[in-house]
């Protein structure tokens, strides 16, 4: 188990060492990338949103019922602080990325597998084109990319759900979230979250790619390849955001 675990970790790292080479035809490959900029990024956007609004104003209601419980008196203003501290640091760049591995991570496991299995990237090969190359750098370039914009989008939209929140409880007044909001936070804080982004971009990228790539048999195995490649990428993800938080914040 151990030995084909370390096999695999090789091969990985060999697809991605020949995905990463400078594109044949530069012409194909800016085709290709407005694609995947559009089937990872663009088409991403109202799953984004629409989690990020909710997710926000969960985070804002229980903040708040964690402060107003509390033995000491906290200012209403820190509703505002905690729920953009808390989008910034954890929810938006980490959660968001394993929906994102759910998604994109399975269309890019299943595309690529499809190919596998119809004899398309063996006719790549054949015709001397460099298929992991042809296939995976554009989407690992449109991922790392466009990723970080949806995570920005992702805290906006999120501190907008809290502020909403606000609105439809009476809990706390609109001046006191947007005092929170507008306090201090570590620039630390972004680089944080941003590097993780971008780290995990190019994991959602390049995992789903390897097991679509290496698809044996037929439309069972593709199945299957990508449920694998999901659960791969969020393991990756997961252990990724141990160590940059260790690497970073310590």
């Amino acid at each position: 188990m151990l030995k084909k675990f370390f096999t695999a970790i090789g091969e990985y790292i060999i697809l991605v060492g020949k995905s990463i080479q400078k594109p044949q035809k530069m012409r194909v490959f800016w085709k290709l990338f407005m694609r995947e900029i559009n089937d990872l990024g663009v088409n991403s956007f109202g799953l984004v949103i629409f989690t990020s609004i909710f997710v926000g104003a969960v985070v804002a209601i229980q903040m708040f019922n964690n402060f107003d419980t509390s033995d000491f008196p906290i200012p209403p203003s820190f509703v505002g602080y905690a729920t953009k501290a808390v989008l910034v640091l954890e929810f938006s760049p980490t959660i968001i990325s394993l929906i994102l591995a759910g998604k994109v991570g399975s269309y890019i496991a299943s595309s690529i597998g499809t190919m596998r299995v119809s004899e398309q990237i063996d006719a790549l090969d054949i015709m001397g084109v460099n298929s992991p190359n042809f296939l995976i750098l554009p989407k690992i370039i449109a991922c790392m990319i466009f990723n970080p914009l949806l995570i920005a989008i992702s805290i906006v939209f999120g501190i907008g759900g809290g502020y909403l929140a606000g609105v439809l409880t009476g809990n706390w007044t609109t001046n006191d979230y947007i005092t929170g909001i507008q306090m201090y936070m570590p620039n630390l804080f972004v680089y944080y979250a941003f590097t993780k982004t971008i780290v995990f971009a190019f994991i959602i990228a390049t995992v789903p790619s390897y097991f679509g790539y290496n698809v044996k048999g037929g439309s069972l195995e593709v199945g299957r390849a990508s449920t694998q490649a999901v659960v791969w990428t969020m393991v990756f993800i997961i252990l990724s955001e141990l160590l940059l938080t260790q690497l970073i914040l310590s």
